[in-house]
């Protein structure tokens, strides 16, 4: 498995969501960075710039659409809370993308929530600004359409994850992404720098934090990893990548 080297900058993160195709996790990543520097100055002309502290919410589920966030700094989580309260992780989103979707142009109502995992910068667009936009400039509808069907791609490569891996198989799938889109070699291991708590893993593959402990526990006396406060050392990632 090949790992790329990663930069300091959070700005060079992935996406993350559960999926058996590691190659499409940043699919749709880009929207201003593809369009030329006069459509993009109209673009940010027609948003408005918002700045989210870490654990803020942005939008929740419930609520009328009203337009799009492009995530600029700073990572963003999508959710779903279920009646009991419980919280199901769908996807991190990092620069590149936006979320609010899929009613781009703010109809209907958001079907989950979204919120800050850091302090981050956004840029945000009405559904009627969208509108404009997309109806002035064509590059901007292309790029609505990429980020659309990405996210398509995404909650269906989740719910194949949710429907047919068990618990433990897509904990160890959540560990082969995030050496891939985190980690670095050090030898023979992939050291993966923890910005992410056991609890957030639960939420991500569908389980409870005292089941998580329990598994990261077993993995590490079978020594396929070792956890410390502040990193993941992989040993044997053929280990977790068996039956990917």
């Amino acid at each position: 498995m090949k790992i790329v080297e990663k930069s300091d900058n959070h700005d060079d993160q992935s996406a993350i969501f559960l999926s058996e195709y590691l190659l499409d996790l940043n699919s749709g990543a880009g929207f201003l960075s593809g369009l030329n520097d006069f459509d993009q100055a109209k673009v940010r002309k027609a948003g408005s710039r918002r700045l989210i502290k870490k654990g803020e919410g942005l939008f929740f589920q419930g609520d009328p659409h009203t337009g799009i966030w492009i995530v600029e700094k700073g990572r963003m989580r999508s959710f779903y809370t279920a009646p009991s309260g419980r919280e199901l992780t769908l996807a991190y989103w990092t620069p590149g993308h936006f979320v609010g979707g899929p009613e781009v142009f703010g109809r209907g109502r958001h079907v989950w929530s979204g919120d800050a995992l850091e302090d981050s910068e956004l840029l945000f667009l009405s559904g009627m600004a969208l509108r404009d936009l997309v109806g002035e400039i064509p590059a901007v509808a292309l790029k609505i359409i990429d980020g659309l069907v990405a996210k398509g791609n995404c909650y269906s490569a989740l719910i194949q994850m949710l429907g047919t891996r068990t618990v433990s198989e897509r904990l160890e799938q959540l560990l082969v992404i995030l050496a891939s889109t985190h980690g670095r070699h050090d030898g023979d291991a992939i050291v993966i720098d923890r910005s992410i708590t056991y609890e957030q893993v639960a939420s991500i593959v569908g389980a409870s934090r005292q089941w998580v402990t329990q598994s990261l526990d077993k993995l590490q006396k079978e020594g396929v990893l070792d956890i410390s406060r502040h990193q993941i050392t992989i040993f044997d990632i053929e280990r977790l990548s068996e039956g990917q």
